[in-house]
């Protein structure tokens, strides 16, 4: 079976799953909204052009709570432009989508709806969309990395519950980024480097951590040219001419950033309720790092770079696989520069839509160390028992029937059950999740 396919039942349910948790996240931040009284912010508001019709009321009322903090920029930017310096900090290709599907698919409803409210509107499709490709394309690169079906399908349900779950559904750049992002990387993996460039390109027009991306084109780059020098004799004719590799490898090296931040900046003692909110990421990606380094030291050490005869049969899968190497480092290096040069509150997001390895690391937890899990086996097997319906333990031991069969809703209903860090691990999700719908959508500072 194909690595990404409709026909695959996985794929189904993953995508199955992302559009229920977009739709109960949409639904509890309206709720939120409705029961919390609004936080007198000191966020950027800029004055409304343009009297609120009755339309515009019931808009506000249903998806206000997707406006807020930098939302508010993003909205103004595709209204009305680069109007204020500020604005200049966020780029442009969201707020152009933005605009574009507002006067695009949305025309009809100008009559009704002023350009705020129609804004709104296709805020809300236009995340709620790119975050459930977002989940199914890092299915597909779970397929593709770890080689294991159960732990790329645990971890792309996961990310459907993402930490960072109400910047997923706002008017916020996230899950555009995370979209094409988590697919270029699936497609550099499927050897298509045009797309994929392509892709990286789109997602650096999206935010500017996108530039760092362009890692994963030098290193895959860099690899090939490495394991060319190591190649046997006879094996040489079968790789692009010497030539040609060493001028697509500097060509990849042009691209250079500069992040205009300061080192150690934001390590003040009124900012530790922020280092406390970013704590568990932090930790996580922290275990991530040391998990990996510890089970491949030798292959850390020569950067991947050492073709090894114990590499040339079947590829050693899970999370451990020697493939994930360059996405470690990037999870690693992104986890480094935002705790010690940002606003380290923005880390969980920051990590959350930028990188796969939050969400498999927490999937491999899951599948070590989790004994309802156990069973589903490490392989990547073809059988897929997910779409049919089945009978699961209920916590008094009996049976009950009418249960999707998916690990995640499996956990979360034998939730008594699970040992201390499946606890630990779907509490960190589940809270961040609800307690983001709860601040973010109220003008309270959250993540």
């Amino acid at each position: 079976m194909e690595l990404w396919s409709w026909q695959d039942p996985y794929l189904r349910e993953v995508v199955w799953f992302a559009l229920c948790c977009r739709a109960a996240t949409l639904l509890l931040q309206a709720l939120f909204n409705l029961l919390i009284p609004d936080h007198a912010a000191d966020a950027f508001s800029p004055p409304r052009l343009s009297e609120a019709g009755p339309w515009d009321a019931v808009v506000e009322r249903l998806l206000g709570g997707l406006s807020r903090w930098d939302a508010e920029h993003f909205l103004f930017i595709a209204e009305r432009g680069y109007l204020y310096e500020h604005n200049c900090a966020f780029l442009p290709l969201y707020p152009l989508s933005l605009r574009a599907a507002a006067a695009g698919l949305l025309w009809p409803l100008g009559r009704l709806l002023r350009a705020r409210s129609r804004l709104l509107l296709a805020a809300a499709g236009l995340s709620s969309l790119c975050s459930v490709l977002a989940a199914a394309a890092l299915y597909g690169l779970g397929r593709a990395v770890l080689r294991s079906r159960p732990v790329a399908f645990l971890a792309a349900l996961l990310f459907s519950l993402s930490p960072a779950s109400v910047f997923l559904a706002a008017a916020y750049s996230e899950s555009m980024f995370a979209c094409l992002a988590f697919g270029a990387m699936w497609q550099l993996e499927r050897g298509q480097s045009w797309l994929s460039g392509l892709l990286f390109c789109l997602a650096s027009g999206v935010r500017a951590n996108g530039l760092l991306n362009a890692g994963f084109l030098l290193y895959s780059r860099g690899k090939r040219f490495a394991l060319r020098l190591q190649a046997a004799p006879g094996s040489v004719g079968k790789l692009p001419p010497l030539w040609k590799q060493l001028l697509s490898l500097a060509s990849s090296a042009v691209l250079d950033s500069y992040w205009d931040v300061g080192f150690l900046r934001y390590f003040k003692l009124r900012q530790i309720p922020n280092f406390l909110l970013a704590l568990p990421v932090t930790l996580l990606g922290s275990w991530a790092a040391w998990t990996y380094v510890t089970a491949n030291p030798r292959h850390c050490l020569t950067l991947g770079l050492e073709r090894r005869k114990s590499e040339e049969g079947k590829p050693r899968a899970g999370f451990c696989s020697p493939a994930l190497f360059v996405y470690v480092v990037h999870a690693t290096a992104l986890l480094v520069f935002g705790f010690f040069c940002m606003h380290v509150q923005v880390l969980t997001r920051f990590l959350g839509s930028s990188s796969p390895i939050l969400y498999w690391f927490s999937a491999h937890l899951l599948q070590e160390h989790e004994p309802l899990l156990r069973s589903e086996g490490t392989g990547d097997q073809t059988v897929a028992p997910h779409t049919e319906k089945s009978l699961l333990a209920s916590p008094d031991g009996s049976r009950c029937r009418g249960t999707p069969e998916n690990p995640l809703v499996r956990l979360l209903l034998n939730y008594r059950l699970i040992t201390p860090l499946s606890k630990c691990l779907l509490g960190f999700f589940l809270s961040y999740w609800l307690l983001g719908l709860m601040l973010h959508c109220n003008f309270w500072p959250w993540t």
